[in-house]
């Protein structure tokens, strides 16, 4: 079975398990409220992607979740929401919505879903729910949302995790609390003990403006997390993807993966 991971940009993603397609947080406009997208469009990208069987939701900032892209993909597409959300999420979206919470368990064909801790969001309610998402198939597959260092990470290498999509920024100047800045992003690395590591959640979007593009925020955190992870977790791998890229997860006897696909 091919497991691979097709990257949008920010934490929208396409995962592959052999027949099995599982899309993340998608936010597929080319601008939500004031930030622009900076790479190829999201709405060209879905369409060379197949139908999912199922969407997760890491928590309910827009930056994650959008609705206008929800309601643009296909309506019998099951959506996994943060329990307590779909209350809320039921008067505007037309799909099954499925509550789930950490340690709670879903199968999509040959897929166990696993819901896991975030350290994110704070107290407000319904908003402040967040969670991040463990796929084990034929190989095992670690996606955050967005989240800061937790303890626990340590208990999740025990899945042998052959591939984290790990945020290392956002998509302004500076970060608020619950997030990974490039540091703490190795830091997780280190407890998470992966093969295989995506940097995602950084250089995607910016506020609107051209001043914006020349701030440092949108170029340095990809070579500090790389710098910094050299020192922390030297055995993990680091593949940098451009918008519209597939990383395709190794055989554990063959090497590197590989990428393919680029900007259209």
């Amino acid at each position: 079975m091919t497991v691979s991971v097709n990257y949008l940009g920010h934490a929208t993603i396409m995962f592959r398990f052999g027949e099995v397609n599982i899309l993340t947080d998608p936010v597929l406009s080319d601008r939500v409220l004031h930030l622009k997208r900076r790479n190829f469009s999201g709405r060209k990208w879905i369409q060379g992607q197949p139908k999912p069987d199922i969407i997760l939701l890491s928590h309910l900032h827009l930056d994650h979740l959008h609705i206008p892209s929800l309601k643009r993909l296909p309506h019998d597409v099951p959506l996994i929401v943060p329990r307590g959300s779909a209350r809320w999420l039921g008067h505007v979206l037309c799909r099954q919505l499925i509550e789930l919470s950490p340690g709670d368990e879903y199968t999509v064909g040959d897929v166990t879903i696993h819901v896991t801790f975030a350290e994110h969001g704070g107290n407000m309610p319904v908003i402040g729910l967040a969670q991040g998402y463990l796929l084990e198939g034929e190989r095992t597959v670690y996606f955050p949302g967005d989240t800061d260092v937790f303890p626990q990470m340590s208990e999740l290498a025990n899945k042998n995790i052959d591939l984290a999509l790990i945020p290392i920024w956002g998509w302004g100047p500076t970060l608020g609390a619950g997030h990974l800045d490039p540091k703490s992003a190795a830091e997780a690395v280190a407890l998470l003990r992966p093969k295989h590591v995506v940097p995602i959640h950084w250089g995607s979007f910016r506020p609107i403006g051209p001043i914006w593009e020349m701030l440092s925020y949108l170029h340095t955190p990809g070579p500090k997390f790389n710098y910094y992870v050299k020192q922390m977790a030297p055995e993990a791998q680091i593949h940098f993807l451009e918008s519209g890229e597939t990383f395709v997860i190794p055989d554990q006897a063959a090497g590197l993966g590989r990428l393919s696909g680029s900007k259209r």
